[in-house]
């Protein structure tokens, strides 16, 4: 095979946040809940896993996850149960850590590298780009802090990296797509299936577009660093020709209508619909747009 087998999406919990954290100029007093995406990719030769979700100890202590996630606006959700998220989302797909032959990160976000602890001493390739790196070894811990970055996550010296310098290919039929702006070294992921398996394939944004009114609509996304919210735009442009092109589907990477549309449509065992809309908001005419009101209690 020179393609992917297989794709399974993972959502690792759940973050609610500001609706101008994910589109440049939208209102602050809006709140949208998000799923926490990760992906399985079954390439020749064993499994890839992009992203790892939050750490669940920087949740579920009282104190810790109010200085990591709601002293910046954050709030955060972990599926049910005691258990280590990506663990036991991996379990439901019949799969264990050891079982990870390859990792990719998008970006140093807590909710995308909070799992990079498990390959520490696994000796398991992380793949990232050298610009992430060392803007996350590079920087005071209190600054990646209030960027949302918690620096434990990843200084690891037992993590095994692969930094890359732009595009590399790093599976059979998976490519990382250097998209910085949302971060100083974001990269996004072209999935191409097998032509045995069907062909076609998959674009995935992550954080360079949240949600698809940023693709539809080239808004910018509401979080940099280092550059205007307006650079972020050049890379959901680059991300919409390379789909084009090839004829690949663009997805985004927090939309709360696509991304479960899309674990439904592949038919993800580790669904689950998390702590949904809040019965106090109502449901707005377009689902796609955040419900207001309070949060409910996290996980």
């Amino acid at each position: 095979m020179a393609g992917v087998r297989r794709v399974v999406p993972l959502t690792l919990g759940w973050v609610e946040v500001p609706y101008s954290m994910s589109v440049h100029g939208a209102a602050d007093d809006i709140r949208l809940r998000q799923p926490v995406p990760a992906l399985l990719v079954e390439v020749d030769g064993g499994w890839l896993l992009i992203d790892t979700g939050l750490n669940p100890a920087f949740v579920r202590d009282a104190a810790l996850c109010r200085r990591f996630h709601r002293d910046t606006g954050v709030e955060v959700w972990l599926p049910p149960g005691a258990g280590d998220p990506l663990e036991g989302a991996l379990e439901r797909v019949g799969l264990t850590l050891d079982q990870i032959d390859v990792v990719a990160v998008s970006h140093l976000h807590s909710d995308h590298a909070g799992g990079l602890r498990h390959f520490a001493r696994r000796g398991t390739p992380v793949h990232i780009q050298g610009r992430e790196l060392d803007h996350g070894l590079g920087t005071h811990p209190a600054q990646l802090e209030a960027d949302g970055i918690i620096r434990v996550d990843f200084d690891h010296p037992a993590i095994t990296w692969q930094v890359a310098d732009g595009d590399t290919e790093i599976a059979p039929g998976v490519t990382a797509v250097r998209t910085a702006g949302h971060t100083p070294g974001h990269q996004s992921f072209i999935v191409e299936m097998d032509p045995t398996v069907g062909g076609g394939g998959y674009v995935f944004a992550f954080d360079a577009a949240d949600l698809q009114e940023n693709i539809d609509f080239e808004r910018a996304v509401g979080g940099s660093i280092g550059v205007p919210p307006e650079a972020t735009i050049e890379p959901i442009r680059r991300l919409k020709a390379i789909a084009s092109a090839r004829g690949l589907r663009l997805l985004p990477g927090h939309d709360p209508v696509a991304w479960p549309a899309l674990t439904a449509e592949l038919a993800d065992p580790t669904a689950d619909r998390g702590p949904g809309p809040d019965p106090r908001s109502g449901q707005r005419s377009d689902p796609r747009l955040p419900q207001a009101g309070p949060p409910g209690s996290p996980g």
